[in-house]
């Protein structure tokens, strides 16, 4: 472990139990890591008003989330459980991939203790307290989008055992970390990987860009992505009954037709696509990730 990754992370070398979860230690955080939580909300509080979609919003009310600090995951577990059943308990970063769907499996959301340093506000390599607490733990207190995650949790060891868990993986990241939700006002974010950054929540919605594309299951799990920049291409939900209604398939078949199809590209628009908006692809071209 080199000192600069300690300085990153100063949980980097904290005892795991045997679920890989640590103490988070919540007297030990900083003035200047809880200062550093506070700018962060902050910042999203003025940008999610009428871009994020109202079950985060309001959840985010309801779970006491604010600009008091980096929360205490005792805490907020507590007011979780009263609503879903579901609890945050603290990583050192991210886990291997059985553990991760075991925790998911069994509602709990393994979140990372330690915030981003000062010099990666804008962008990290791996999660984060504010990305996993502001951006994800919210909608664990949607009755519906909370079964959805348990059911995927569920459904993951049995994508390790098949070596297929690239393909579930895509339906995390278009869904859970980068999905779009319809709603009579319109398009509306909730995944967290979005929610949690100032500039994909604009561009998300609002660039001529990205392809916004309707949610199907076996398209999105096909589908490559990026990891270091802004989503060349984004799925847009009904509601979250149709996630939670397409993870009670038969995934076997399903596993079954993805090895006979080929993956397909980040930006690509395929036959049968029900496109909402077709994107331009200008900010992609201009760095030379898309054709």
């Amino acid at each position: 472990m080199t000192e600069a990754a300690q300085e990153k992370n100063r949980y980097a070398l904290a005892p795991r139990n045997v679920d890989w979860t640590i103490d988070q230690d919540w007297a030990s955080y900083t003035r200047e890591e809880h200062d550093r939580w506070n700018r962060l909300f902050a910042r999203q509080a003025k940008i999610l008003p009428g871009r994020a979609c109202d079950a985060f919003l309001s959840a985010k009310k309801q779970l006491e989330l604010s600009r008091g600090g980096i929360p205490d995951f005792a805490e907020l577990s507590a007011r979780l459980s009263r609503l879903t059943g579901w609890r945050v308990v603290p990583v050192a970063g991210l886990i291997p991939d059985d553990a991760f769907f075991d925790h998911l499996a069994n509602r709990r959301f393994p979140a990372g203790a330690f915030i981003r340093p000062e010099h990666e506000l804008d962008y990290l390599s791996e999660p984060d307290v504010f990305h996993d607490v502001f951006g994800h733990v919210p909608l664990l207190a949607d009755p519906v989008y909370a079964q959805f995650l348990e059911a995927y949790g569920k459904g993951g060891q049995r994508a390790l055992d098949r070596g297929q868990l690239h393909n579930l993986a895509r339906l995390y990241w278009y869904t859970v970390e980068f999905g779009l939700i319809a709603t009579p006002q319109g398009l509306r974010i909730f995944g967290a990987g979005i929610l949690s950054s100032p500039g994909e929540s604009v561009f998300a919605l609002e660039d001529s860009s990205p392809n916004r594309v309707a949610f199907d299951l076996e398209r999105i799990m096909q589908t490559k992505y990026i990891i270091s920049d802004y989503q060349q291409t984004y799925f847009v939900v009904e509601s979250f009954e149709q996630l939670l209604e397409e993870c009670y398939q038969d995934f076997g078949a399903l596993y079954d037709d993805l090895r006979r199809q080929p993956d397909i590209e980040p930006h690509e628009l395929r036959p049968g696509d029900h496109v909402i908006t077709r994107g331009d692809l200008h900010y992609f071209r201009a760095k030379g990730l898309a054709a």
